[in-house]
């Protein structure tokens, strides 16, 4: 049977009974029929709780502008399900998706009975790897998905494996605790090769993982430091003498000196290892990367007046990253389009940012998700957790962006956060208007964050 991409999406969100199975046989299984051919000349695995989407984007900016011919795989998306697989700087094509998903149908078919049953995102990073196998790659930078060593992803053997943060986030799958959730995430490192770790105050579960599995730790504040400047720029600097000052990346929220220092450490073990890296122009290439990485909805300004901001933030660690982005900003009235998911923190998102919020439009997300948060649970959870707080309620997204941009005055600002469905959707809403968001596409109903 022929099919396009859409009808290949939707087929995959049954294959399984399952849309979350962690583990590796299954996927390895397949993968291997395949033929597990090399994915790349060097590949790059990014894990965290945070900014795994900005790290990646940054690492593939660097790259490129070095010369490496590299492909980058995050999930999930936000317009396009394209957006997850980047060669080179563009998105793969329609075709080339269903050319490799008709070539893992045949492979978890084939040879056994009953076929092996895939997730939706199972079939998209073997998908990925396909991809990337048939790419001449110099550079693959592989985005884990939930948690990290019983991943997908982590069916590859990376060369070096960044942890950007560790925070409390899906505690149902990788436990009640940051030691819990950051031991499942030191499993993406491998025995005698660089593990980059982007947080300052790492969770001790974490770091004695890796030492337990033999991994060549780097620390962020111990191996390599980033040190902003006062009038502007920054710099980093290595244990072994490396050092370069550099310009401000163009993502604007404090933490991304700290994911960017992570991706630095994360290319500077690779060309440290390897002579025929080491004679690239990095700190050029590094500066490039740093103003030209801007991956969608990490604070990206969507024009209008008041502006609107959006953010895929959608737990406390991000919400406090949010407050210290505010905190940075002008005074200004901030009106906040948020909806959320009924797993995730929600009073801890909204404590996190306090009274920086000058009015709330709560939107319900259980029309897009089995997993959305309904917005009169979203209601008490704001009342219990902020008294006081000012609020009015939405059936869905579009709706409390409207009520955002109809209030907000001269001189306000309005910030969407709180899932990637939220993103998706004011992504869409601008799209139909005269501005440069791109063209309107859903978040699967198999989206985990």
């Amino acid at each position: 049977m022929t099919r396009n991409l859409a009808e290949w999406l939707a087929y995959q969100e049954h294959v399984n009974v399952h849309s979350i199975e962690l583990g590796l046989d299954r996927v390895r299984q397949v993968w291997q029929r395949m033929g597990a051919p090399a994915v790349a000349r060097r590949v790059i695995t990014v894990g965290g709780t945070n900014g795994k989407g900005s790290t990646v984007a940054l690492l593939e900016a660097m790259a490129r502008a070095a010369g490496l011919r590299t492909g980058s795989f995050t999930s999930p998306h936000l317009l396009r399900y394209n957006e997850r697989v980047r060669i080179d700087g563009t998105e793969v094509d329609d075709a080339a998706l269903v050319a490799s998903f008709e070539h893992i149908e045949a492979a978890r078919t084939a040879g056994s009975d009953p076929a092996i049953p895939l997730t939706y995102f199972e079939f998209g990073t073997l998908a990925a790897l396909d991809l990337f196998a048939r790419a001449g790659l110099d550079l693959a930078v592989l985005e884990v998905g939930l948690g990290g060593r019983l991943d997908a992803v982590n069916i590859i053997d990376a060369d070096v494996a960044v942890i950007t943060t560790v925070d409390l986030d899906h505690m149902d799958w990788l436990g009640p605790d940051r030691d819990s959730i950051g031991r499942e995430k030191a499993g993406i490192a491998r025995r005698g090769r660089p593990a980059i770790v982007g947080e300052l105050d790492p969770p001790a579960g974490l770091l004695q993982t890796l030492a337990a599995c033999g991994a060549r730790v780097e620390r962020a504040g111990v191996d390599f430091h980033a040190q902003r400047h006062a009038d502007g720029g920054w710099r980093w600097r290595h244990r072994d003498g490396a050092d370069m000052e550099l310009p401000d990346p163009w993502l604007s929220a404090p933490v991304q000196y700290a994911n960017a220092a992570a991706a630095i450490a994360a290319l500077h073990a690779l060309w440290s290892a390897e002579p025929a890296l080491s004679t690239h122009d990095w700190p050029t290439a590094i500066g490039t990367g740093l103003r030209a990485a801007s991956p969608s909805a990490r604070l990206q300004p969507l024009g209008g007046d008041p502006p609107v901001l959006v953010d895929v933030g959608h737990n406390p660690q991000a919400a406090r990253a949010l407050a210290d982005w505010l905190d940075a900003q002008p005074p200004a009235r901030v009106h906040a389009v948020y909806g959320a998911l009924g797993d995730k923190d929600v009073a801890g998102v909204i404590g996190a940012l306090g009274t920086r919020i000058d009015h709330w439009h709560l939107a319900g997300l259980e029309q897009v998700s089995p997993r959305g948060l309904a917005v009169d649970a979203l209601a008490g959870i704001l009342r219990q957790t902020q008294p006081g707080a000012t609020f009015d309620t939405h059936a869905d997204v579009p709706a409390a962006l409207a009520a955002a941009r109809r209030t907000a005055q001269a001189g306000d600002r309005i910030l969407a956060f709180g899932s990637f469905f939220v993103a998706s959707a004011v992504l869409a809403q601008m799209a139909l208007e005269p501005t440069p968001s791109a063209v309107a596409r859903t978040v699967p109903v198999g989206t985990v964050p």
